[in-house]
């Protein structure tokens, strides 16, 4: 049953645990995420192999595990983490998991690029890496930005998976409030709706997006 009578003791917790670790871990996620998602996408098309194929791999590898285990192996590699500590660790696992997904995305942007864009760059004498930079990226990337968007939005909702190695985000404190007031309907509820109304408005940002860019 929804008990209101602790509504404004609750709140004030709840927004410190989603401003402070959510939603910072969500920006510093999504920040790697975009960055190392376009460097995989681009690795994977390289010429050697032994670029190609390990890289292949760790895309692979990271896809297919899933992301708590990666917060806990983290966590758990000592001379790494504890200089770090859980949040930054937890937020740079995040964005490289999300990373792997997105290098994806911007492959298919990288393939959406008509054949007759690369011909036409090699025609005009183009370096490889002008070519990258004036012709491909800038036609890939604005195909892809409602799939990033979507990433980003997905994130967000998997910052709870932080309060496994320790970060008090907004998820664990409502738990723990939860606990010691026995009081888990009203508290979780509302850091459901805390959830809510952060990705709804982001939600229909990347809907407006998907339209303007006509997808």
């Amino acid at each position: 049953m929804f008990d209101t009578s602790n509504l404004g003791e609750i709140l004030p917790l709840l927004l410190v645990g989603f401003f402070r670790y959510t939603l910072t871990a969500t920006l510093i996620g999504t920040g790697i995420g975009v960055v190392f998602g376009l460097v995989l996408a681009i690795l994977r098309r390289m010429h050697t192999r032994w670029v190609r194929v390990p890289v292949r791999a760790f895309v692979e590898f990271v896809r297919s595990t899933p992301l708590m285990v990666q917060l806990l192996f983290a966590t758990g590699v000592g001379f790494v983490a504890r200089p770090l500590g859980p949040f930054l660790v937890g937020s740079i696992v995040l964005g490289i998991h999300y990373a792997t997904y997105m290098s994806e995305v911007y492959r298919a942007g990288i393939d959406g690029v008509p054949k007759g864009q690369w011909e036409a760059a090699v025609a005009l004498s183009m370096s490889r890496r002008r070519t990258w930079q004036a012709v491909v990226l800038p036609q890939a990337v604005r195909n892809v930005l409602p799939a990033l968007g979507n990433y980003a939005i997905s994130m967000f909702k998997d910052t709870p998976y932080l309060s496994v190695i320790a970060v008090p985000e907004m998820v664990r404190v409502a738990e723990e409030y939860g606990g010691e007031h026995f009081a888990y309907t009203g508290t979780f509820t509302l850091a459901a709706i805390l959830f809510l109304l952060a990705s709804y408005p982001t939600s229909i940002l990347v809907r407006k997006l998907e339209t303007r860019l006509g997808h």
